[in-house]
């Protein structure tokens, strides 16, 4: 599903905490026999003295994990073990780029649907014109070559000036990490298309259809694959969608992209942080599945279902949305129906039937208000998520970004939420919520332009793997002919 290094605030010096605190011994017998062999290679220098000094004496040092494990990339796996075969193309950087990985923590299910949401984020669609397994095996690995720098950060590769440079230089000569994450989604066209993954479709991904409100835009729908890039800063997401697009041109043609962001909020002084606000000034996220809960995230995001197919385990359902908010029309509406709309406390987040005092994370009392005199029946909160023991089923997991584009040429502006929910079935999760939500009276506020359902495989499980290796293992084992190329991993 993902490529994602540790997740870390914005700072000057990326934080990577996992390898400096909680690195297992065997882990950390094995980064130094690393370094060993890199000292070995290239004796000498106050640098590698300097490194080891401080990863020896200091743990958390900022730099040491960072540093370390991109010179291990560049110099002790950067050459291959042999000459590559005629017609072949060598593999030389696949291991440490996993290697990498291991270190950082990166867990393998799909991880970016559960990490801390940055700032930034990016979703672009694309159509695939690989055609052959062979070519889309290639594709995905050359998007996993390509998440794995990005997200990792290093130095950018100097060519020579007669020739276009290797990267656009949006972030200097030297990429830093940013807390970026990559996350790979398929859409259904991606497997109709193409005969040896048609059968191994998942079971519960579907094309986004129409609900009543909606005001869908075809050049704003679906795709063959969708990525979503967050970053700390917006800066990075660009960089990171300009990299694919130019570097995976042969098999990529970009279908549509939207930008957003998400404030950040401070913790509150009991030390609960808030959910952020939309763009119509509400906390947005506030009944939000805990992310941290394993077995939560286990019954509500990650694909396991018998019927599904076994490439599938591991992975999510990712439903996006591009919802337009009519703000001039809510700007002019009053403060209590705006509240009686949501069911929430616009200033706090706390449910209308909450006393003094109460917070968003106040859960709203439905059985002591069957008639919905303090919590309207039709309230967005009360429809979206009734409490009953049956609606359990349908609890998705969303991460949205608030979007501004402009103004349209009727002067109104064009402000809205990319809304993004993870789930384990689309029509028990996304789905059926949108269903009990037709009719409500916030329709009157909001019109859907765009989006689509996409399903991201598992994570890379380790050295030599890539994303959606699972799916082109299933294809070959139902009887495609094998692979005839490698990719080239050398390089960013």
């Amino acid at each position: 599903m993902s490529w994602a290094t540790a997740s870390a605030p914005a700072r000057a010096a990326p934080a990577l905490p996992y390898f400096r605190t909680g690195a297992s011994g065997e882990l950390r017998e094995l980064f130094v026999e690393a370094l060993s062999l890199l000292l070995d290679r290239a004796p000498g220098g106050d640098a590698f003295v300097e490194l080891w000094r401080n990863y020896d004496c200091d743990v958390h040092c900022a730099d040491v994990y960072e540093t370390l494990v991109h010179f291990l990339c560049r110099v002790i796996f950067s050459q291959p073990a042999q000459p590559a075969d005629k017609g072949r193309v060598a593999l030389s950087g696949l291991q440490l780029v996993a290697l990498d990985q291991d270190l950082a923590g990166t867990p393998r299910p799909a991880a970016n649907a559960v990490t801390p949401r940055p700032a930034a984020g990016l979703v672009a669609a694309f159509d695939v014109v690989a055609s052959s397994l062979d070519e889309v095996e290639a594709m995905l690995r050359l998007l996993t070559q390509r998440a794995a720098f990005l997200t990792q950060g290093g130095p950018v590769p100097q060519r020579d000036p007669k020739l276009p440079p290797a990267d656009s230089g949006l972030l200097g000569p030297v990429v830093a990490p940013d807390s970026q994450t990559i996350t790979l989604g398929l859409g259904t066209s991606f497997f109709q298309a193409r005969p040896e993954l048609a059968a191994l479709q998942p079971a519960r991904l579907q094309r986004m259809t129409r609900f009543p409100n909606d005001a869908l835009d075809a050049e704003w729908c679906h795709g063959d694959i969708a990525l979503q890039f967050c970053a700390n800063l917006q800066d990075s997401n660009i960089h990171a969608l300009r990299d694919i697009v130019k570097s995976m041109s042969q098999y990529l043609v970009l279908r549509w992209m939207i930008e957003g962001s998400v404030p950040p909020v401070p913790p509150g002084p009991d030390g609960s942080t808030p959910s952020a606000r939309n763009f119509l000034g509400f906390r947005d996220g506030s009944a939000n599945p805990d992310s941290t809960d394993a077995a939560a995230m286990a019954r509500i995001v990650w694909t396991h279902a018998a019927d599904e197919p076994a490439w599938t385990h591991g992975g999510s359902y990712q439903a996006v949305r591009i919802i337009r908010n009519l703000v001039e029309r809510w700007d002019r509406t009053p403060l209590r129906e705006q509240e009686r709309i949501f069911g929430r406390v616009k200033d706090s987040g706390a449910p209308l039937d909450g006393g003094p005092g109460a917070s968003e994370h106040d859960l709203p009392d439905y059985a002591a208000d069957p008639l919905g005199e303090r919590t309207r029946l039709d309230s967005h909160i009360r429809l979206a998520n009734p409490r009953t023991p049956d609606s359990q089923r349908n609890l998705m997991l969303r991460r949205p970004f608030n979007y501004t584009r402009g103004a349209l040429p009727n002067g109104q502006l064009d402000q809205g939420l990319i809304f993004i929910s993870w789930q384990a079935d689309l029509e028990q999760g996304f789905i059926a919520v949108q269903n009990r939500l037709n009719g409500e009276p916030l329709e009157e506020y909001i019109k859907p332009i765009g989006g689509g359902y996409f399903f991201a495989p598992p994570g890379v499980a380790g050295p030599g793997d890539y994303l959606g290796s699972g799916l082109i293992k299933a294809a070959r084992q139902a009887g495609a002919r094998p692979a005839k190329a490698s990719i080239d991993m050398d390089g960013a």
